[in-house]
């Protein structure tokens, strides 16, 4: 009996051993999954989504030597903010002018220095660079297929799909794109990033579709990652320097823009960009002037155009999309928007000349009428200044 209890404990023993071995050797990785778990915590939101770099795989993007656009500053008085503002869980609110800095706070204990997430602001920011890259010639056209850039893809339900397709986020794939679902397939994409797999192995392992390509439109983030995978092919350049190069660095930015990174140090181009609120505001004013900014043509203006008015296959009397840039259902004229979860935006209202750059922490962005309310809130300041 004595020696089935030593044998016992020793065997005890050597399990903790074993575990404490183990969870040393992929501590790393452990807490970068307690990290996506707690991502959204209500209470841990607004600090996490402006320290990213603490709790994901990041790359610095390399700007080279920027010439920075001072974005000159006119405060006016903007009344009737305050519960909206707390409503919606803002952390930080940058209004843009004809150009001018007019409002500018920051809530929630964050700071204008703070890098924040971008969340799907970061797909119109890819557009932008795809745009300078068709105009270029570097990508033919985006009619052909993805396959013709990134071949890999043949092998997965991506065959078949063009550029086109996966600009209007009507690749057809099977995706699952809900959050608040643990076991979705955005939410596996995530737990990919903690534990440094490659988005790239994963989206090759997409083998389903829902609807052939173009018939209609479902938003599904890995559409935008199969851009970054085209662009990739097509330059045999990583996103993260041609970012830094044809936009960023064009555009004078002040703050030092990051990526979150997979394992293989691919950008997370769907949703990873980090950058203050102060440069989303500065990227809005760009598309406001047509692509033109720093003394510059950045985007080819005939790229802003098409790639910011309604053509996807959405539903009628629907929220519309262009390429990567939200159109309301109801647009005024010259009216678009790049959206994120939890309360990203930078909203553009090109005939009152107004840039409104917003970001959140906010839990409940998707329960009825806070898009709407959103919007409003954008409408009245561009009515305001107007």
């Amino acid at each position: 009996m004595n020696r089935v209890r030593i044998y016992g404990t020793r065997l005890l023993l050597g399990l903790v051993v074993v575990l404490a071995v183990l969870t040393v050797w992929k501590w790393d990785e452990i807490q970068r999954l307690v990290a996506v778990n707690a991502l959204f915590d209500e209470e841990k939101m607004a600090w996490n989504f402006s320290h990213m770099d603490q709790l994901f795989f990041h790359a610095d993007i390399p700007l080279g030597e920027v010439e920075t656009a001072v974005l000159p500053e006119n405060p006016r008085e903007l009344s009737g903010l305050d519960e909206w503002i707390d409503e919606r869980r803002l952390t930080a609110l940058v209004v843009l002018s004809d150009g001018e800095i007019i409002y500018e706070d920051y809530y929630r204990d964050t700071a204008a220095g703070d890098l924040r997430i971008s969340w799907s602001v970061a797909k119109s920011f890819l557009s932008a660079l795809l745009g300078i890259l068709v105009d270029e010639g570097v990508i033919e056209s985006i009619n052909d297929p993805v396959t013709k850039y990134a071949p890999e893809l043949a092998d997965s339900a991506y065959d078949g799909v063009t550029i086109r397709n996966a600009l209007h986020m009507g690749s057809g794939i099977r995706f699952n794109e809900d959050y608040f679902d643990f076991h979705s397939d955005i939410n596996r994409m995530g737990q990919v990033l903690a534990l440094g797999g490659t988005l790239d192995g994963f989206t090759l392992r997409r083998q389903e579709r829902e609807f052939e390509p173009g018939e209609q439109f479902q938003y599904v983030s890995i559409d935008t990652h199969v851009i970054g995978m085209v662009i990739r092919g097509a330059t045999g350049r990583s996103v993260l320097e041609l970012m830094g190069e044809r936009v960023l660095s064009p555009m004078g930015v002040e703050s030092e823009p990051y990526y979150i990174t997979d394992g293989a140090g691919v950008a997370f181009v769907l949703g990873g960009l980090n950058m203050s609120t102060r440069d989303y505001a500065r990227f809005g004013q760009m598309f406001l002037q047509n692509g033109y900014f720093n003394d510059r043509q950045i985007v080819p203006a005939n790229w802003v155009a098409e790639s910011t008015v309604p053509s996807s296959p959405t539903a009628p009397g629907a929220i519309q999309y262009g390429y990567q840039w939200w159109v309301p259902a109801d647009a005024r004229e010259g009216e678009f928007l790049a959206r994120g979860v939890y309360g990203q935006f930078v909203y553009i209202n090109r005939p009152a000349g107004v840039v409104v750059a917003a970001n959140s922490a906010d839990p409940d962005f998707r329960e009825p009428g806070a898009f709407e309310q959103n919007l409003a809130m954008f409408r009245a300041i561009a009515d305001a200044l107007q």
